[in-house]
Order: structure tokens, then C-alpha cells, then sequence
């Protein structure tokens, strides 16, 4: 089996200033809907009371997939909703044990 058929999942963990808040979910609005595109999948969106922290699990069909997401223009459009955020993020990648 190729690398390009290896399913990956990670974990992102986003610490959010509370003024930041509202771009951040712009952005997640504008990208998230892209991943199908790309065979991926929110597996899971957890979000802590006042928005300042959120979790997301998203797999990918391959890390080629994951690759063409991240690198897709219309995502990149966004990412000046996710700088202006202020966002500290953190992505683990995760297998099933």
C-alpha cells in the first residue's frame, strides 16, 4: 500500500482570544464546507462555552488529500480571518488505537 492510500487523522486544538471569536468562526465557516472536496471529514467539533477554545478530529482518504485541502486557494483566501483571529493552534496527528 502507497503512502498516497494511508487514511490520516489529527486533532487540532485552537486556543481562541475571546475578540478573535467571531473571525474564527468565519473562517471555520468558509473552510470547513471544502474538505468533502477532498475526502475529508470533521469527525468531531467540540467547543468549549465562550468559544475561546475549540477541538476539531478531521481525517483525511490519504495525506495527499490533506495536502490538496491545505494548499487549496480558495482556503488559503481565508487565512486572513485566521490570522486576524489571533488563534494559537495546535495539530497532533492521531491514530485509532
Amino acid at each position: 500500500m502507497s503512502d498516497q492510500a494511508i487514511p490520516v487523522t489529527f486533532a487540532l486544538i485552537a486556543r481562541i482570544p475571546a475578540a478573535g471569536v467571531a473571525d474564527f468562526t468565519a473562517y471555520e465557516d468558509a473552510v470547513l464546507p471544502l474538505l468533502p472536496e477532498f475526502n475529508g471529514r470533521l469527525e468531531r467539533r467540540l467547543r468549549n462555552s465562550d468559544g475561546t477554545v475549540e477541538v476539531h478530529i478531521v481525517s483525511f482518504a490519504s495525506d495527499a488529500d490533506f495536502q490538496r485541502y491545505r494548499n487549496d486557494p480558495r482556503r488559503t483566501a481565508q487565512a486572513w480571518m485566521l490570522e486576524r483571529s489571533s488563534a494559537k493552534l495546535e495539530m497532533l496527528p492521531m491514530s485509532d488505537v
